[in-house]
């Protein structure tokens, strides 16, 4: 990326260009004449340059002692030109001749050094940013099966993003979304996956090796249905809105209620998440019971999840945690309650996993229960084991797998749904990276069709790879970086990439004697550091014992140190001070 870089410009109102002269003589006197007009006007200067709007500009400061010379000024008006059309570079040399004006303004920039400002690429914004624009050519996936574990606008939403990046399965995935939408109000959405299907079929009719799956031809808009059932859907939402009025009017909360909550699912029926999302938080007001508070919460947090408004979602499922019938039963939960927990924390996982919170999000699917995991608005059962295992595999250490994952009887039975998943944590926690390594990439691209994980992938793959690489070497003192990269699948120049970039992070305390490719943990002092562990331990044991002492004299001497009254009366605290004050000379 090119340097930015700003130069300003002399302009003489009054000549029209600059005539260069060239002469070692010339460019001797023109020397001495500056110098004895800046020494004369430096005062002047700097009163002149107060009056002037360029002393608010930034400059570069030129060079006054360069042979190459630029033709004397003439006198007349300067203008120090700040816009970057009118800016030219011009050689770094002072003016030869100066009028008592120019001199004046040359002398004020000739000492203003301002350093270069370089705009450095954010690489790790680059990083992190997911990448949207990519294609998976070799999915593994049954659309039937994987369509048949979400309802409502969730199965519609990723089966839309299935078909926006694999050219494979786009065909089938429109179709299975558009007979789909047809058992809703969303005439919206219906156009629109009508129009994609369309497009769809244009595209592979011009590819000449195409295989086509069904009729080549996108099935015909159907119009009829689309006004129908738009009318439909206005004369159900007036008789619910009508129904609304007449139980307010009655001022029968539990009915108020109802109705909310009937014309919130109508406008999301419809699409329309907004006005949905308006209705079910406006039932809270009419909520009589917990049972209602959490249903509501629910509404809310189904509807925040599909706008994405993960703080909300956040929001929500801690109010839902905090009502009693949740909190107050922390040991014995019937089937109802723990249904509901296992939906909070579903979401609340979802909300930790989209802010880039890996490990909160493990913690959160970790926390679901197998029997009551019943949420397809949403996920299903296996997204819970593929998003909890991939984050605990992240940023867990081996203690931490070997305790919330293998020996967890729990999420075990997640892990059954995806035996790829369980065969992946159970490789990497007995140090078979090639193996664990290996079938990641083989489920990559599986994971990239997902709505939700497919942002993560690849910073996901990368801390996995490195909480590898770091278990690999920990305890050894050298390691072959030959072996080590048969055993990561990868040349032993990427390795050293890798590895230099976990040393200069910190994660790796080694060096890398890149003639012989091997790697030299740094030594470190065992004794000493454990006998600064010591001395630390020790003040921290004398500090205690101190403070130990200190609060049983105050106890033993009934010291009471009272705040001063609002009337500026310091009696008491004063008599407690003085108090304090013989304890201490005692002590």
């Amino acid at each position: 990326m090119p340097l930015p870089v700003q130069v300003f410009n002399f302009q003489d109102s009054a000549v029209s260009e600059l005539e260069v002269s060239a002469g070692a003589e010339q460019a001797q006197a023109q020397d001495s004449e500056r110098d004895r007009a800046m020494a004369r006007d430096r005062d002047k200067s700097r009163a002149s340059l107060a009056q002037t709007s360029a002393s608010e500009l930034p400059c570069t400061s030129h060079s006054s002692s360069r042979p190459n010379q630029l033709s004397p000024f003439t006198a007349g008006d300067y203008v120090l030109s700040s816009s970057l059309s009118a800016c030219s570079l011009l050689p770094e040399v002072g003016p030869p001749e100066q009028t008592e004006q120019s001199s004046d303004i040359w002398s004020c920039f000739k000492g203003a050094v301002e350093p270069m400002q370089i705009d450095a690429d954010p690489q790790e914004d680059q990083q992190n940013a997911p990448d949207t624009n990519y294609v998976v050519e070799n999915p593994t996936l049954d659309l039937e099966q994987f369509a048949s574990s979400y309802s409502g606008l969730m199965r519609i939403e990723r089966l839309q993003f299935i078909a926006q990046h694999c050219p494979q399965l786009r065909a089938e995935a429109l179709k299975m979304a558009l007979s789909f939408v047809q058992r809703t109000f969303n005439v919206d959405v219906y156009e629109e996956i009508h129009r994609r299907l369309t497009d769809a079929k244009r595209q592979a009719q011009g590819v000449p090796d195409a295989v086509p799956d069904g009729p080549a031809e996108a099935p015909l808009l159907d119009t009829a249905w689309a006004e129908s059932t738009r009318k439909k859907a206005l004369l159900k939402l007036e008789k619910l809105d009508t129904d609304l009025k007449n139980y307010k009017g009655n001022s029968i909360k539990e009915s108020i209620r109802r109705g909310h909550d009937d014309l919130g699912d109508h406008y999301l029926d419809c699409g329309d998440l907004s006005n949905a999302l308006k209705c079910y938080s406006r039932a809270r007001d009419y909520c009589t019971s917990a049972k209602h508070v959490i249903n509501m919460c629910l509404n809310v947090i189904k509807v925040s999840v599909y706008l994405q408004n993960w703080s909300h979602v956040l929001s929500y499922v801690s109010k839902a945690e905090s009502t009693p019938e949740i909190a107050e039963q922390r040991g014995e939960r019937d089937s109802q309650n723990q249904s509901v927990l296992t939906k909070l924390k579903c979401a609340a996982g979802l909300a930790e996993l989209a802010s880039r919170k890996y490990k909160p999000a493990a913690k959160c699917f970790l926390q679901a229960s197998f029997d009551h995991c019943d949420f397809p608005e949403l996920l299903s059962p296996s997204n819970v084991a593929v998003y909890g295992g991939m984050c605990a595999l992240a940023t867990f250490d081996r203690q931490e797998l070997q305790k919330n994952i293998i020996s967890s009887s729990s999420f075990k039975l997640f892990l059954e749904l995806e035996p790829q998943v369980r065969d992946i944590i159970f490789k990497f926690y007995e140090s078979k990276y090639a193996s664990c390594l290996k079938l990641l990439d083989e489920m990559k691209d599986n994971l990239l069709l997902d709505l939700y994980l497919a942002p993560h992938v690849r910073t996901l793959y990368t801390q996995i790879r490195n909480r590898a690489l770091i278990q690999y070497f920990s305890p050894y003192v050298s390691a072959d970086m030959t072996k080590m990269s048969q055993s990561f699948n990868t040349t032993v120049l990427s390795l050293e990439d890798e590895l230099t970039q976990l040393i200069l992070e910190g994660l790796i305390n080694a060096r890398i004697d890149s003639h012989s490719k091997i790697l030299y943990a740094r030594d470190v002092d065992q004794r000493g550091h454990t006998f600064e562990k010591s001395v630390h331990m020790g003040k921290e044991f004398q500090r205690r014992a101190k403070a130990t002492i200190l609060r049983a004299a105050v106890l033993r001497n009934q010291i009471h140190v009272k705040s001063p009254p609002r009337e500026g009366n310091l009696g008491d605290l004063s008599t407690a001070n003085s108090q304090t004050t013989r304890m201490s000379s005692t002590m």
